[in-house]
């Protein structure tokens, strides 16, 4: 009875190797974005836009251009996030509100399964012609206020981000990668 089970967690984890190893071999990648928050506060979601890019293995950009400019930059573990009024370069790990995200899409996109371990507990369902990866917070401290983190892609391309909230907040975010 449980060889069909555990045939199916050798395939998802397989799965999950392949994916890694393909988006491990992809050193640049530039893509739009469009994103909308839920938030319980406010009626309507808040909507961005803006633009990606990744240069491997640990430069991330987000350059937000609607509803006005800013940019969030990781490069080498410094995180440098630009309001339009002031620049402020910190280590990521003292942005915790936004640590989990930024290095969870770094680590995803550098194909690095071990350094997304550290941190999250890992469910790989679908092949790679479309898959989905959900991350789920290992430490107490992050599951107080994240309940998971869901990205979807097709191959070596990550096409939607969502981020739930423990308090019901969320964010999806929709990437369109650049040819």
């Amino acid at each position: 009875l449980l060889w069909p089970l555990a045939s199916r967690a050798g395939s998802a984890d397989e799965g999950l190797d392949a994916l890694m190893a393909l988006l491990a071999q992809r050193r640049h990648g530039e893509a739009d974005y469009t994103q909308e928050q839920f938030l319980s506060v406010l009626q309507r979601p808040l909507k961005s836009a803006g633009e990606l890019v990744y240069d491997a293995p640990d430069h991330l950009e987000e350059r937000t251009r609607i509803p006005r400019s800013q940019s969030f930059v990781l490069d080498h573990g410094l995180l440098t996030i630009n309001d339009g009024k002031r620049t402020r370069t910190l280590p990521l790990q003292q942005a915790p509100q936004v640590a989990p995200l930024i290095d969870s899409i770094r680590a995803t996109l550098a194909g690095d399964r071990p350094g997304l371990e550290r941190t999250f507990e890992l469910q790989f369902v679908g092949g790679l012609t479309h898959w989905q990866l959900q991350l789920t917070p290992r430490a107490a401290s992050l599951r107080a206020s994240l309940t998971r983190i869901t990205l979807q892609g097709a191959g070596d391309q990550i096409l939607e981000v969502t981020v739930q909230q423990r308090d019901g907040d969320r964010s999806l975010m929709h990437i369109t990668p650049r040819a």
